[in-house]
């Protein structure tokens, strides 16, 4: 039996050191290695998404791999993917590095300077593991669920932009298009999700930061079942409490309720933390609020370029959405995605508060009326990110950019000019 092995190696000279021992392993099929933890995870996820029989047996993890450390991305890894048998190399063999290694969920750890019997027996030992826990899957009829649920962060450019709208909004359509939806405000000094949906919770966030393994009991007492079928995970109430959730306990929070949802949405607010950093850093979707205005539009410049120097996220994969549009500025979608470098979605909301105020005020948002232009937009966003189940009726039509959802009239279009041309942009 071929072993295929993902070696992540961010150091060059332990990287030729590894492929070199890997190459003379019997039946073994090495990849070229992976140089960084966002690399590492993307390839894994890109794997599960063409065919989850592609995806390695054993991924090798070097103690120096970055900028996510390895014990935490060895158990994003066994919480993603839990069918690769995962290998930490490093030259600390203490107890309690070994103790912790287990404990993130690694098949064997393999000690510096590499010795080729070391290595071919761990490699051995988490192949077999790997392809028992495979086998055991299928024989199960267990769905093997690579990558799990769909992650989606929203951040504002500057605060006030309508990052909280947007996640709320776009979290109801997918609910009610059939998935099954956590919302999560991140925004953890002054996070306002229960404000919007007239929540009054004692359970939040920081409930499950000290947490070492979240269970889905523990993680249904944290969440709030809100009317809608939304699960909520909200901020806590007093906002020098942020300071106990670290980037590593929102790695794990985020990890676990991907595990349990189709749909995880994320509030983190303007303000960047260690734990939005790592919650951005790990979405599939990272979306950035602007306004089509020069302090806004700088300000989601100067956001996108701090995440692009913190190896959070990559200009070109992040997602603007322009809010409270007019056709008649001169700040258009067009300028604000050369501007920033980041692709703008094709969803532009328009300017109309109005619609939103009464709800606002009275803390319903979840009851915007469905004849709303900024609602149907937003709708239209979610759906554009692939977040909207389709209906399967729709789906033999080939109707791919129109969905109709249940007890609402929200939908997705296209807007066409004057010659009768479908145009990208999404309009209300």
């Amino acid at each position: 039996m071929t072993t295929r092995i993902l070696p992540a190696v961010g150091d060059i000279d332990a990287a030729r050191s590894v492929t070199t021992l890997l190459s003379q392993l019997p039946e073994a099929e090495p990849a070229a290695p992976v140089t960084d933890s966002t690399q590492l995870i993307d390839t894994l996820a890109r794997l599960a998404g063409e065919s989850l029989d592609d995806l390695p047996e054993v991924v090798l993890v070097h103690e120096r791999i970055g900028p996510v450390p390895a014990l935490e991305l060895i158990r994003e890894v066994s919480l993603r993917f839990p069918a690769i048998g995962v290998v930490l190399i490093t030259a600390d063999v203490t107890p309690g590095l070994f103790s912790s290694a287990m404990e993130s969920g690694a098949r064997g750890v393999v000690t510096l300077p590499l010795s080729y019997e070391e290595l071919a027996n761990r490699v051995q030992s988490a192949a077999q593991w790997s392809v028992g826990v495979r086998r055991h899957l299928t024989t199960g009829n267990d769905v093997f669920t690579g990558p799990g649920g769909t992650v989606v962060t929203v951040s504002g450019a500057k605060g006030g932009v309508g990052a909280t709208v947007a996640a709320v909004q776009i979290a109801l359509a997918a609910q009610t298009s059939g998935r099954t939806v956590a919302l999560v405000d991140l925004d953890l000094q002054t996070g306002d999700i229960g404000s919007y949906l007239d929540v009054q919770f004692r359970r939040s966030i920081v409930d499950l930061s000290t947490i070492a393994d979240i269970s889905p009991r523990v993680l249904s007492d944290a969440v709030f079942n809100h009317g809608t079928g939304l699960a909520l995970l909200l901020a806590p109430g007093e906002g020098e409490s942020a300071e106990e959730v670290s980037d590593r306990s929102a790695r794990q929070i985020v990890s676990a309720l991907r595990s349990r949802y189709e749909v995880v949405v994320i509030d983190c607010g303007s303000q960047l933390q260690g734990a939005s950093a790592a919650a951005i850093e790990m979405a599939d979707t990272a979306l950035l609020v602007t306004t089509p205005d020069v302090i806004a539009v700088r300000g989601a410049k100067r956001v996108v370029r701090m995440w692009e120097r913190l190896q959070i996220r990559k200009a070109e994969d992040t997602v603007t959405l322009v809010n409270r549009f007019v056709r008649s500025t001169e700040i258009q979608p067009q300028l604000i995605e050369k501007i920033t470098g980041t692709t703008t979605a094709n969803t532009a909301v328009p300017a109309n508060f109005k619609e939103l105020q009464a709800v606002v005020d009275a803390g319903r948002l979840h009851e915007l009326d469905s004849k709303s232009t900024v609602k149907q937009a937003l709708w239209a966003l979610a759906g554009e990110l692939g977040i909207v189940k389709v209906p399967e009726k729709a789906e033999k039509n080939g109707a791919k950019s129109i969905a109709k959802f249940k007890n609402d009239r929200g939908s997705i279009g296209r807007r066409r000019d004057r010659d009768g041309n479908s145009r990208n942009r999404a309009t209300t």
